[in-house]
């Protein structure tokens, strides 16, 4: 039996457009691409690192350097490699995910099936995806909805002073659903049941991440209040988080990057909706690698934000697609990707 070979490289995505939330604007987002061969077989995966996780293309080599894959001669011990990645070191998720998503790819393709059949899920259940709007000038955030038009749900950046100004900007040409993302910037939570009660009037359908995620009771006295799910994003990471949101939110967002890959992500969707919690899927800026691992689980998911890929202009993978705003996923063995 061979063992296997790991290897890795940096990658920088180019953003279309400068991605502004309520606390920071960026350009370009870092990645690492990972492979991992074994015998003629190669697996691919990917960590998507935005400064602000605390994860850098540095952080992310530290780790790879760190580790020992060629001890494995059986990909499909994969609780035995994936517990030992785990282990090397504490945090780093995505970095870990790289290497999840890699061996969730390898083994796949040892298999010659797609994940979500051999975790025995239908591709017609996929949801559609939300399009991302940053904060913006009015005529950017004006094209980026006409932009958007083939979608079925926006997802709108807010948290700033002109939530409305954005939120009225794109209701003057699309009356396309909205998911709102305040990326922890509201600061009181009366005013923010007041924007609440008001957005859901603009069609509106979810709010996610409204205040800061260390302001417990704040949130957990919104969820009680709000007409619309409040969802938890910088307040979920892993597996042990899920509980701990359960009567503070509504539902949770479950990204790869944050859960160290499918493996996990796969356990939180389960645990979130097995106690009642709405469940989403999302994502960073990621290439087709990241984006179509993930859609391996969308069935999973009521809501998906899965379109980090169409963010950028230098994609290097062939992956999933969206068609007429659903997520398709194909039949490739593993992930459901190529390198082109």
């Amino acid at each position: 039996m061979a063992n296997l070979e790991f290897k890795y490289y940096p990658y920088n995505l180019q953003l279309e457009h400068t991605f502004t939330v309520s606390a920071h604007s960026r350009a370009i987002t870092p990645v690492m691409i990972t492979e991992l061969h074994y015998e003629d077989l190669v697996g691919y995966g990917e960590a998507a690192m935005p400064p602000y996780l605390g994860e850098s293309q540095e952080t992310a080599s530290r780790i790879f350097k760190s580790l020992d894959l060629s001890q494995f001669s059986d990909p499909f011990q994969m609780e035995d490699i994936l517990g030992y990645v785990d282990k090397i070191a504490p945090e780093n998720y995505a970095a870990k995910a790289a290497i999840d998503i890699a061996l969730h790819d390898l083994v796949g393709k040892m298999l010659n099936q797609p994940w979500f059949k051999i975790w025995g899920y239908n591709a017609d259940d996929t949801p559609v995806t939300s399009f991302t709007i940053g904060i913006d000038k009015p005529e950017i955030v004006k094209e980026k909805a006409l932009k958007a038009s083939p979608y079925k749900l926006l997802k709108v950046k807010v948290g700033l002073d002109n939530d409305q100004e954005m939120i009225e900007t794109i209701r003057s040409v699309s009356d396309t659903p909205i998911c709102v993302d305040a990326n922890q910037g509201w600061k009181d939570r009366e005013k923010a049941l007041d924007e609440i009660l008001w957005l859901k009037e603009q069609g509106v359908v979810l709010v996610e991440q409204p205040m800061a995620k260390e302001r417990k009771d704040d949130i957990a006295w919104l969820s009680s209040r709000s007409p619309l799910p409040i969802i938890a994003d910088e307040a979920i990471q892993r597996l042990d988080d899920v509980i701990e949101t359960k009567d503070i939110y509504s539902g949770i967002n479950v990204k790869l990057m944050k859960a160290t890959g499918m493996r996990e992500a796969h356990k939180m969707l389960l645990l979130a909706k097995s106690i009642g919690m709405k469940t989403m899927l999302g994502c960073m800026t990621e290439t087709s690698c990241g984006i179509s691992a993930a859609t391996q689980l969308s069935s999973l998911a009521d809501w998906a934000d899965l379109d980090g890929n169409l963010l950028i202009t230098n994609d290097i993978f062939d992956g999933v697609k969206v068609v007429n705003g659903k997520m398709q996923l194909n039949n490739r063995p593993g992930i459901g990707v190529i390198k082109i």
